[in-house]
């Protein structure tokens, strides 16, 4: 995924199914300059990371 989608995707209202290693997860956030989004696991909604959107696999 590039970041223009996965900022797309943060902005809409719309629940996309987006995975990161095969685990479901919400974009709360995109840096688009550095190309990195803040993503949660949907089961655990604390467990916040930062990582690169290349590694974002849209479903």
């Amino acid at each position: 995924m590039n970041a223009q989608r996965a900022q797309e995707i943060a902005s809409s209202s719309a629940m996309a199914n987006v995975t990161y290693n095969g685990q479901r997860i919400y974009i709360e956030h995109v840096d688009q300059q550095n190309e990195t989004a803040t993503i949660h696991d949907l089961d655990n909604p604390n467990n916040k990371q930062s990582v690169s959107v290349s590694s974002l696999q849209e479903q």
